[in-house]
């Protein structure tokens, strides 16, 4: 009885995972808890033991893109990560480094396209956008360094090429030390311009 019982709720679990990403997918929802609930709203799931992490969120949702539109989730992969390029280059001055869903290969047609940049003030940042005729938006964004912690950094905001790119300002050192990621709570991967680069190639 408790193996039958634990296989059922592996097997909602899965489907929970599935239906978080393809809410994720097709709805643009980039927040994993916000398509966590959606999920379980849908399937009529309360019990809060069998909703899925989020890494195994994240593999459905690969799987959803591997399966459903392939050649057109490839197409607009490799377009955001030539828009992140560019802007990277743009911003070379900040050391900038990509991270999150355009870098990880499971942005959906609505994803952001998410960077870290370093400086001593983001008003060095901002004056560089406006200099360059870059209007921006700028926010705070709450980043988890570790277990424990939780620190407001400013970000920006703006338009490239159609795409939205969110910037998180670090301090310089900051690029010593990787924020957690939301996925695996591991510490985020960043790429540099080198390796965005070889990724557009490959």
């Amino acid at each position: 009885m408790p193996k039958r019982h634990s296989q059922r709720a592996e097997d909602l679990r899965r489907a929970l995972a599935q239906e978080a990403a393809r809410i994720m997918a097709e709805h643009g929802i980039e927040d994993f808890l916000q398509a966590k609930r959606k999920a379980a709203d849908r399937l009529g799931v309360n019990d809060a033991a069998v909703l899925p992490k989020n890494v195994e969120i994240e593999d459905a949702l690969r799987a959803h893109l591997r399966l459903f539109g392939r050649d057109s989730h490839d197409h607009s992969l490799k377009e955001q990560r030539r828009i992140a390029l560019g802007a990277m280059q743009a911003l070379k001055d900040f050391q900038p480094r990509l991270v999150g869903s355009v870098l990880a290969g499971t942005a959906t047609y609505h994803s952001d396209i998410n960077l870290h940049l370093f400086a001593d003030r983001s008003e060095t940042v901002a004056i560089h956008l406006l200099e360059s005729g870059i209007p921006y938006e700028l926010f705070e964004r709450r980043v988890k360094m570790d277990a424990e912690h939780s620190v407001n950094y400013p970000a920006l905001r703006f338009d490239a090429n159609g795409q939205t790119v969110d910037a998180t300002v670090f301090p310089v050192d900051g690029i010593r030390q990787s924020p957690y990621s939301p996925v695996d709570g591991r510490p985020m991967r960043r790429a540099d311009v080198k390796e965005v680069s070889d990724l557009i190639e490959s």
